[in-house]
C-alpha cells in the first residue's frame, strides 16, 4: 500500500520528506499508523508550522516499529524537529502531529497540530472536510481588494470606532468573518465585550501567561448600539447568506454586555427581519440568552471543550459561573425559539474517547441542540492534557465519532460554521 511519507524540518526551517518511515498521527500521544481513509490533500488556505523542541515520529514497516528521528538521515550532523499543519477552516483533524518532545521543550503557540505527510507530490493531512459551506475557503479572498474596501469603509465611517477595529481585524489578522464583512457576504463579526468571565486556557484575545502569547488584539471598548447596526444592518439587508454574530476571537465574553447587545438586536430587527441574528458565547448567563432571545436573537453557538463537569472547568476557568449554567444557557435558547449550537473543540485522544462520547449524548439528550461544530481545538495538545489531568483510555477515533453521532441523534447538525437560518436567502 502506498502511504504518506514523513516529513520533517531541518535545523533552518527547510522542509523534506523520508520515504523510508511513513507518516505518523498521533491521539492523546499514542502513536497510530494513518489508514488510507484518514488522509486527504492538504487543503488550500492550510499552513505549515515547525515544532521546536520535538522530534518527529514515522513507522517503519520494514521494521514493524515506530521510529524516533532526530537527525537528519541524509546529514547526521543537522538536528531535525516535527512538521504539523494547521489546517484551513471547515476541516476537523483526525490525528495530531506525532513527536517526541524534549524534556525543556517550549510551549507552543496557539494553534492545532494536524498530521501531515508527503504521498505523490504533495503534502496530505490527517483531516476531513465537515463543512461543505465555502464561506472561508481561500480562493474566495484577494487580500488587495479586501484592504481597499475596507480602508474606503473605514474613511467612510471613521466615527464608527467597530467599523475600525474590523478593518484591523481584516487587514493585519486576516480573520475570514472580518474579510467578508468587507466584501459585503455571509457571515459578519460583531465583537464587542473587552471583558471575560473565564480564563481559558486557550484564549486567543488575552494571555496571562508569559510563555504563551494571545495570536490577536482584543477589543478594547464597548461599541455603542448605534455602532454595532452600523456594521450589521447594512450587512443584514444586503449580504447573500446573511449571518451577524456576536462573540469573536477579538474579544471576552457577549453576554457581559448583554444590555448593549440587547438594544442592538433590537434595533436590527424593527430595520430588517432578513438574515440571522446570532450569539457566540460561553453560556455564562442563562437569564441573559432568554433577553436576547426575546429581542430578537435567532441563534446561539456555545463553546465546549468537553461534555464533562471536571474538564470544562479545567479548561474554562470560570469566574462566577458553572457548567450547569452552560447546560441552562442551551436550554433557555431552545425554549424561546432559538437555534442552538456546540461549538465542540476537537482533540484526538480527548474528544473521541469512550466516556467523553458518553458524556457527550447525555449533553445532547439533555439539551437538545440543533448543531454541532466540530473545530479543532488551539492549543499545545501535551500542555493541554497535562493542565486538565487527562488520563488517555479508550478511543472511537475521530471518524467513528462522526458516524456514531449521526447515527444515535439522525436531527443533530454536523458542520464548522453558523448556519443562516433565513430560508428566503438559501
Amino acid at each position: 500500500m502506498n502511504r504518506p511519507a514523513l516529513v520533517y524540518a531541518d535545523s533552518s526551517g527547510r522542509i523534506f520528506d523520508f520515504p523510508e518511515l511513513e507518516m505518523v498521527g498521533s491521539s492523546a500521544q499514542r502513536w497510530h499508523r494513518i489508514q488510507p481513509e484518514d488522509w486527504m490533500p492538504l487543503p488550500e488556505g492550510s499552513d505549515l508550522f515547525l515544532l521546536p523542541d520535538r522530534f518527529p515520529v514515522g513507522y517503519n514497516p520494514r521494521k514493524r516499529q515506530f521510529e524516533v528521528l532526530s537527525r537528519d538521515p541524509f546529514d547526521p550532523s543537522i538536528p531535525v524537529q516535527a512538521v504539523a499543519a494547521f489546517m484551513a477552516p471547515a476541516h476537523t483533524q483526525i490525528f495530531t502531529a506525532a513527536y517526541r518532545s524534549k524534556p525543556d521543550a517550549r510551549l507552543l503557540p496557539l494553534f492545532s497540530y494536524t498530521a501531515v505527510g508527503w504521498l505523490n507530490g504533495r503534502f496530505v493531512a490527517a483531516g476531513l472536510r465537515i463543512d461543505s459551506d465555502e464561506r472561508q475557503d481561500l480562493r474566495h479572498f484577494d487580500p488587495r481588494q479586501i484592504e481597499r474596501n475596507a480602508r474606503r469603509r473605514m474613511d467612510r465611517e471613521s466615527r464608527n470606532r467597530l467599523i475600525r477595529h474590523l478593518g484591523k481585524c481584516a487587514i493585519t489578522y486576516g480573520c475570514p468573518a472580518a474579510r467578508n464583512l468587507f466584501m459585503n457576504r455571509w457571515e459578519a463579526p460583531l465583537p464587542t465585550s473587552p471583558a471575560c468571565n473565564a480564563r481559558c486556557l486557550g484564549c486567543i484575545s488575552l494571555q496571562e501567561r508569559t510563555d504563551l502569547c494571545a495570536t490577536q488584539d482584543r477589543i478594547s471598548f464597548v461599541p455603542t448600539p448605534d455602532e454595532i447596526c452600523g456594521v450589521a444592518i447594512p450587512h443584514l439587508e444586503q449580504a447573500p447568506r446573511a449571518v451577524v454574530s456576536f462573540g469573536q476571537g477579538c474579544e471576552g465574553e457577549p453576554l457581559l454586555q448583554a444590555d448593549t447587545i440587547r438594544a442592538a438586536i433590537a434595533a436590527m430587527r424593527r430595520a430588517t427581519g432578513r438574515g440571522t441574528v446570532n450569539l457566540n458565547t460561553n453560556g455564562s448567563l442563562p437569564a441573559r440568552v432568554a433577553a436576547l432571545c426575546e429581542a430578537g436573537l435567532d441563534s446561539i453557538r456555545v463553546s465546549l471543550n468537553s461534555a464533562r463537569r471536571d474538564f470544562y472547568t479545567a479548561y474554562f476557568n470560570p469566574r462566577g459561573y458553572t457548567f450547569e449554567d452552560v447546560k441552562a444557557s442551551i436550554l433557555s435558547a431552545k425554549s424561546n425559539g432559538a437555534f442552538a449550537s456546540i461549538n465542540y473543540f476537537v482533540l484526538p485522544g480527548f474528544t473521541d474517547d469512550v466516556n467523553e462520547f458518553q458524556a457527550l449524548c447525555r449533553l445532547v439528550d439533555e439539551t437538545h441542540p440543533d448543531f454541532i461544530q466540530m473545530r479543532n481545538l488551539n492549543i499545545d495538545p501535551e500542555w493541554y492534557l497535562k493542565s486538565i489531568d487527562f488520563r488517555p483510555g479508550k478511543t472511537l477515533g475521530i471518524r467513528h465519532l462522526i458516524t456514531r453521532l449521526k447515527e444515535n441523534f439522525p436531527h443533530l447538525q454536523l458542520g464548522y460554521f453558523n448556519p443562516c437560518l433565513d430560508r428566503t436567502l438559501a
